[in-house]
């Protein structure tokens, strides 16, 4: 490892961590060179042990030999940027969560066929654009049973460094990839889809049908107007899930998780 003490703003190799911003990061141009940010111990050591390669560290001076100890260790012969609280806050913006970041390789994008080869329930997010539900998504799909998450394009990056924060690391656990053709395509692969959304055509969400199918997609929308009519009408089903109150929506974070439970394959 080397450790570069770092006590100008403009410090050679921390633009990374400041400058760029996230669709910087993500390197639309040339892919193969994108990066992305994970934050915290915790979700570094998740990345790490998904197989995700570091390229630069930055944390605060008093963390080397305590809660960043055991990553410098891990991450091999890399840069660790380094500071007080202070300088790395004016740095970044914010106080550090945990006083670490690392920078690592953006994986290449994976084929929607590969994803989803022995998959039996996925979710397919569909303009969600709001980071902290992409993270929210991606954390209930680890815990309850999804086995892939696809997204559109008009959905937010889960490698946002936000998204990735409020996952807790679960966009590391769960295999995702963009759906680039239309949703109905999914059938091509065995799937039957589900839209969740509030129509007169909607079954309930604990309904037979849908528990039975062998391998289905859930159809999750945007935080406001939910999916467009041309997603629920290429969908198998459309479903919903029954509240009290009159209470007629949930937020699409909720409204997940609910599903995700509902549908899941119970394990033998």
């Amino acid at each position: 490892m080397s450790i570069i003490r770092i006590t100008s703003l403009s410090h050679p190799g921390t633009e990374i961590f400041s400058m760029l911003t996230e669709a910087q990061l993500r390197n639309r141009i040339e892919p193969e060179k994108g990066i992305f940010i994970a934050e915290s111990p915790k979700v570094i050591n998740v990345a790490l042990d998904a197989g995700y390669e570091p390229v630069a560290l930055l944390c605060e001076e008093r963390h080397i030999t305590g809660d960043a100890a055991d990553i410098i260790k891990r991450c091999g012969d890399i840069p660790v940027y380094t500071g007080g609280r202070e300088i790395l806050s004016s740095l970044t913006g914010y106080t550090l969560t945990r006083g670490v970041l690392c920078a690592m390789k953006r994986p290449c994008p994976r084929a929607v066929e590969d994803v989803c080869k022995n998959a039996r329930r996925i979710v397919v997010i569909d303009g969600v654009v709001d980071t902290t539900n992409i993270g929210a998504i991606f954390r209930s799909a680890a815990a309850l049973g999804i086995d892939a998450v696809l997204l559109t394009p008009t959905s937010c990056d889960p490698l946002n460094r936000r998204a990735i924060r409020v996952s807790m690391g679960s966009v590391f656990l769960v295999p995702w990839t963009w759906l680039e053709a239309p949703i109905a395509s999914l059938g091509n692969l065995g799937f039957r889809t589900v839209a969740m959304a509030l129509t007169e055509n909607s079954i309930p969400i604990d309904s037979p049908l849908l528990y039975e199918e062998p391998r289905l997609a859930i159809i999750m929308g945007t935080e406001g107007d939910g999916l467009p009519h041309h997603t629920i009408s290429q969908a198998d089903y459309i479903a919903r899930i029954p509240m009290s109150h009159n209470v007629d929506s949930l937020n699409v974070a909720a409204a997940a998780a609910v599903a995700f439970w509902q549908l899941r394959i119970k394990q033998e």
